[in-house]
């Protein structure tokens, strides 16, 4: 998907639950890295980060796009756009748009632990001393399974 898809995406979702045109840019930004889409309040553009399209897919994706819509269509009417504004929650349910986006990064484990008291087990991504920490659980002594 390229960002001319996506205007046109968000033209006819905007048309089909707001009732309202879209008239600026909405584009993927590859830098964004813990939201799903951003609406700028300068330009009135919309950012959206594209892991939502490839690891979400078209429903994730419209969810982000009909919450970034929220946001700009009560900005252009002068009205409160924020996420703890009853109107946003409002418009937001009456569309059928997502409030949080589900984490969108995978984290690669280099570094398995497992307490050999109770069995627990701890992923790390970085090395721990084994001989100053314990296990929250019985407080018994880890042991690492699988270094990377």
């Amino acid at each position: 998907m390229n960002d001319q898809i996506l205007t046109e995406m968000t033209r006819q979702i905007s048309l089909d639950f707001f009732q309202r045109p879209f008239k600026h840019q909405i584009y993927f930004n590859r830098r964004l890295q813990t939201t799903g889409g951003r609406y700028l309040l300068k330009n009135h553009n919309i950012e959206i980060n594209p892991k939502v399209w490839q690891q979400g897919g078209r429903q994730l994706l419209v969810g982000v796009i009909k919450h970034e819509l929220c946001h700009y269509h009560l900005h252009l009417q002068q009205q409160d756009a924020s996420h703890r504004s009853a109107a946003f929650k409002h418009l937001l349910s009456s569309v059928g748009g997502i409030r949080y986006v589900p984490w969108l990064t995978v984290v690669n484990y280099h570094y398995l632990y497992v307490c050999q008291n109770c069995g627990r087990q701890y992923q790390r991504q970085r090395r721990i001393n084994t001989k100053r920490l314990v296990c929250g659980i019985c407080r018994g002594k880890l042991k690492l399974v699988n270094p990377n």
